[in-house]
């Protein structure tokens, strides 16, 4: 079944959930678009990966598409959250109604979250440094691949409430640049720069919600508690919904 399909089927399969499963309209979809990347980042182990991760919250459902071109359809407004897993090299199938899609989609609402690499997507399209917040700067890199601490930075953000200090085992990004104002939820000290860089940030585009995290380089990375734990949250809390799986209201 590819991803359009499942689109459709959406309606179908609430209808037919176990009674105790979350009702359709607490259900959070989620697109999840990967495909490509540097021939470093395993994007076939990774997206399982992420995919089990979201799951662990009863009230979201996943769905993948390999095909970043697939972001011009406009079946990705039948989602609450994009989540962009990829970097593209080439430019993308009809690349120019993808853009128009992805800005009209969170500008209007919805929710997009940035895993990783996902800020070198787009990286010829001036507009996506607006819509990621911060993006690639080819000039720079990232720490050798180790353990760090991350920090958390706000703890009164509905996604970081509640959360305390955790280990990543990572590359540690400082290779993220731009001007938008974000606010910061967490950060990590670069044994490099000697510096604190973002670790997770997030910023409202139009009447939508981003989410942003460097983290995630493969499995291992993604499955530290900490930084799963930070994902999900993240995620929920771009279709605007409590981050905390235990309570059923907006945040």
């Amino acid at each position: 079944m590819n991803w359009l399909c499942a689109t459709l089927c959406l309606a179908w399969t609430c209808a037919f959930a176990p009674a105790d499963a979350p009702s359709p309209a607490t259900r959070i979809r989620v697109l999840l678009v990967t495909g490509v990347d540097y021939e470093g980042h395993l994007w076939k182990q990774t997206a399982p990966a992420v995919v089990e991760i979201l799951k662990h919250d009863p009230r979201i459902d996943v769905t993948v598409t390999e095909k970043p071109g697939d972001l011009a359809s406009d079946a990705i407004f039948a989602y609450d959250v994009v989540v962009l897993h990829f970097k593209n090299y080439d430019p993308l199938p009809r690349g120019e109604a993808a853009k128009a899609n992805l800005v009209k989609f969170v500008q209007e609402g919805k929710g997009l979250v940035l895993l990783h690499f996902a800020c070198g997507a787009f990286e010829d399209w001036p507009e996506f440094a607006n819509l990621a917040g911060r993006v690639w700067d080819k000039k720079t890199t990232h720490d050798p691949r180790g353990p760090f601490t991350v920090q958390i930075a706000n703890s009164n953000h509905p996604i970081t409430r509640g959360l305390k200090d955790f280990q990543a085992d990572d590359e540690l990004y400082f290779c993220l640049t731009g001007e938008r104002p974000i606010e910061i939820l967490a950060t990590a000290r670069s044994r490099v720069t000697k510096k604190d860089h973002p670790m997770a940030f997030v910023f409202q585009y139009g009447k939508g919600r981003v989410f942003h995290t460097p983290l995630g380089h493969d499995v291992k990375a993604l499955k530290m508690p900490g930084v799963s734990e930070l994902i999900r949250r993240g995620t929920v809390w771009t279709a605007g919904r409590s981050a905390d799986a235990r309570k059923k209201t907006p945040e």
